[in-house]
């Protein structure tokens, strides 16, 4: 299935590198945290390690180490606004409950 990214987050993202001025794309994944147990990290990539794995969606690349893509396998990254307030969206579809704050999911 792979991670896939939205126009939106795709053209969020290519800015930001630009801007940055360096980078090989983001890198996707997730720690223990929450209320619910996992929450995703999202972060620049200026290396790859060997066992990343590597999906480009329109043209960005989205790095995400094995143990995470258990959990981020089929995920569509979005980017949204509404009002004031602006983010990246994940579309997991492995997330059986998350928690009501959305900061935290479980699987």
């Amino acid at each position: 299935m792979g991670i896939s990214m939205t126009t939106a987050a795709a053209n969020h993202v290519r800015g930001y590198l630009e801007n940055r001025g360096k980078g090989l794309g983001v890198r996707l994944g997730v720690r223990t945290s929450g209320c619910s147990g996992m929450a995703y990290v999202l972060e620049f990539a200026d290396e790859l390690e060997p066992e990343d794995q590597v999906f480009e969606s329109l043209g960005v690349k989205v790095i995400v180490d094995p143990k995470s893509l258990l959990y981020l396998d089929g995920t569509e990254l979005d980017y949204t606004r509404e009002g004031l307030n602006e983010g990246f969206k994940f579309n997991n579809p492995n997330v059986k409950d998350a928690c009501g704050c959305g900061e935290s999911f479980n699987i």
